[in-house]
């Protein structure tokens, strides 16, 4: 984990939770993801756990200064599941699930959050009532001051629990609940009319490909995660070496198609990069690869940029063009000097921030 994200908790599991936590601001949720919706919600938590520390220490009287200054500041707490509610109840209609569970611990961390408790998401969490599943995690381990969460939350056995449950139970166990409306895109490119931001948004837009329109609901590149393997070779052997990711990558794989991205290495080193999905099929490919062409490596860096065996990051910022089976290499090697034109000229329009 980097340093800026050392601060940091995490918790897996009930059992990893500190005894005599101090007072927390709780919200919970899949996360698939992380896009700006979730974001809104895990900002408004950061914000509640502040104004909660701010107002417990004002209370304190001068008398009362010491106690003040030893008082526990409030934590903001994410609570997520792993793996996803569907893959456990309806595995064969669960979705793709956008984000690894690294990555979205990563994005998650990166939101300012305190502490981030991930729970194991089985039949007998399931179970549990919406009561029982409050009172044990929010009240009896996290010791919850405020909670904030969605308006259309569902928690609990058979999803019982929504929003005026949990405030029901705020009044019962005495911690606050704050509603956060959906967050709606407007205007932007990505569609004509205001949008719910959600996961399903997300995989609709790398269903069909477009990435710059994933990108702007996530509010970062869609990326996969995976180690780099050895492939069949044939874009060295064309001049065009590329990195060929693991088929047991993370993270949702867009449309076939070639797009313009980065490549990050192990270590944090950022690759401009032309990106193939798909089969190959002017090769009559069968197995469907993600495959890395880094461009413009330093001459010095060229005979040691060996990628092989580290885990990688792959991200999409915009697709060129869908997956063509061409009639003969010459032609194939041709647009393959096309690709790499244009994701220059893309990503100098996409600089990273």
């Amino acid at each position: 984990m980097s340093d800026r994200l050392s601060h940091v908790q995490f918790w897996n599991g009930l059992e990893e939770v500190p005894q005599g936590l101090g007072p927390t601001a709780v919200t919970i949720g899949n996360f698939d993801g992380v896009h700006l919706g979730h974001q809104e919600v895990l900002s408004r938590l950061v914000d509640a756990a502040h104004t909660h520390s701010a107002a417990g220490t004002s209370t304190e009287t001068s008398a009362d200064s010491s106690a003040a200054h030893l008082a526990q500041p409030t934590k903001a707490v994410a609570i997520t599941f792993d793996p996803h509610p569907l893959q456990v109840h309806r595995p064969d209609e669960s979705p793709v699930m956008l984000t690894g569970t690294e990555e979205k611990v990563q994005r998650l961390a990166e939101t300012g959050i305190d502490a981030l408790l991930v729970l194991h998401y089985n039949l007998d969490l399931a179970g549990l009532t919406a009561e029982e599943f409050v009172k044990t995690y929010f009240v009896d381990t996290l010791n919850a001051s405020v909670v904030v969460i969605g308006h259309d939350v569902r928690f609990g056995r058979g999803n019982s629990g929504n929003f005026e449950t949990m405030v029901e139970l705020g009044q019962r166990y005495g911690f606050t609940v704050l509603g956060v409306d959906d967050f709606a895109l407007t205007g932007h490119s990505v569609a004509e009319t205001s949008r719910r931001c959600s996961s399903t948004w997300v995989r609709e837009a790398l269903d069909a490909g477009d990435v710059a329109a994933a990108a702007e609901v996530l509010g970062r590149p869609h990326a996969v995660l995976g180690e780099v393997v050895h492939g069949a070779a044939r874009g060295r052997d064309l001049g065009f070496p590329t990195a060929n990711l693991a088929s047991e990558s993370e993270g949702m794989i867009p449309a076939d198609g070639v797009y313009a991205g980065w490549l990050v290495d192990a270590a944090g080193a950022r690759w401009p990069a032309a990106i193939s999905v798909g089969s190959n099929p002017t090769f009559h490919g069968l197995e469907r690869v993600v495959e890395s062409h880094v461009i413009d490596r330093p001459t010095e860096a060229v005979e040691d940029f060996d990628l092989y065996g580290q885990h990688v990051r792959v991200e999409f910022v915009e697709r060129l063009r869908g997956m063509v089976a061409y009639e003969g290499v010459a032609k194939l090697v041709e647009q393959m000097h096309q690709d790499v034109v244009q994701t220059r000229q893309v990503l100098a329009e996409n600089p990273v921030d």
